[in-house]
């Protein structure tokens, strides 16, 4: 089946602690079920400090699943994705508006 959301996907969170928060995925994680999103679903992890790097607290945004997450639409508003064929081309496009992702 094909990826309804892919990286660099403009999304926004439905559900969870992180609800309404919009971003961009970094990474997709299809096994799993789950999408890494900037600014959202950060967690703090402590790293010891060594001779090259800096230790203390640092923030990291965790893996999110795609069930909770929706593609934004040119108006920014939330949107379910689907699929179509187009000169030949399966091409995924906006519900809400019709347009071509």
């Amino acid at each position: 089946m094909a990826a309804k959301l892919k990286k660099g996907d403009k999304v926004v969170v439905l559900a969870g602690k992180d609800k309404g928060k919009q971003g961009e995925i970094s990474a997709v994680l299809p096994k799993e079920n789950k999408a890494v999103v900037d600014g959202v679903n950060i967690a703090i992890r402590h790293t010891r400090q060594t001779q090259t790097s800096q230790g203390g607290r640092v923030s990291k945004a965790m893996p999110i699943d795609l069930s909770n997450l929706s593609l934004m639409d040119k108006n920014g508003k939330a949107t379910r994705v689907g699929f179509r064929l187009e000169d030949g081309k399966k091409v995924r496009f906006a519900k809400t508006t019709g347009d071509v992702i």
